[in-house]
Formats: C-alpha cells, sequence, structure tokens
C-alpha cells in the first residue's frame, strides 16, 4: 500500500505517494527532510540521510513525475522531464535509480523552480 507524502519546494506544494520498496521505507522512517535541492536538467535531486543499495528494479528510464532515490549520491530525485541523459521526452537518470514512488499532482510548476531551492518532504 503507497504511502501519501509532501513535496514543498519553494511555494510549490504537491502530493506524492511512495511504494512499498525497502529504499521508500527507508526515505519514509527519515522524513521529514529538508535539502537545497539540485537542479539537471528537468530533475530535482538532494543528498538525504538514507543509505541504500541499487535495488533489483533499478533502471535509468524514468517517467515524468517519478521518484527515484540515487544510491551513489544518496540522493532523492525528483522526475520531471528531460534530463541532460535523456535521448527524448522522458526523464533519464545519470545512472541507475531506485524507483521510490510517484507525484500525484501535476509536476509543470516545478519548471520554475531555481537550482539551490529547498525542498522539504513529509508524511502527508
Amino acid at each position: 500500500m503507497p504511502h501519501a507524502i509532501r513535496i514543498t519546494v519553494e511555494d510549490v506544494s504537491l502530493a506524492a505517494e511512495l511504494n512499498d520498496s525497502p529504499t521508500a521505507a527507508a526515505v519514509l522512517d527519515a522524513l521529514p527532510i529538508e535539502a537545497s535541492g539540485s537542479l539537471w536538467g528537468e530533475e530535482i535531486y538532494f543528498s538525504i540521510p538514507v543509505r541504500a543499495e541499487l535495488a533489483p528494479d533499478a533502471r535509468a528510464d524514468m517517467e515524468v513525475g517519478e521518484l527515484a532515490y540515487w544510491p551513489p549520491g544518496n540522493a532523492f530525485c525528483i522526475f520531471f522531464g528531460p534530463t541532460p541523459a535523456s535521448t527524448g521526452p522522458a526523464p533519464r537518470a545519470a545512472s541507475e535509480v531506485n524507483p521510490i514512488g510517484r507525484v500525484l499532482d501535476d509536476v509543470e510548476p516545478l519548471k520554475s523552480v531555481p537550482d539551490g531551492a529547498v525542498v522539504r518532504i513529509e508524511r502527508a
């Protein structure tokens, strides 16, 4: 059963859910998390206090609105459009990531968020 969370970046507030994976459970246990986000194309990522290995279902090709955990950087990732690694309109991670959930609201407002904006993730 998915776990409801809220992601806030500046004045953008999004409903989202985490899946039932072990990585998502570790993220849920670490909430609330607040960090300065970095932009990589149309992806926001930031380090979180979670350590997890690459999951069996890890992949680089993502969908708009997907949430993931990037093991090399211990990072939470929010995909909302193409990244520098994309070959088309779909997001592509820098390397394989663990899919951990998805944004339920429209991610379009994230396109106006500046690099370095503070991101807060909390239970909904």
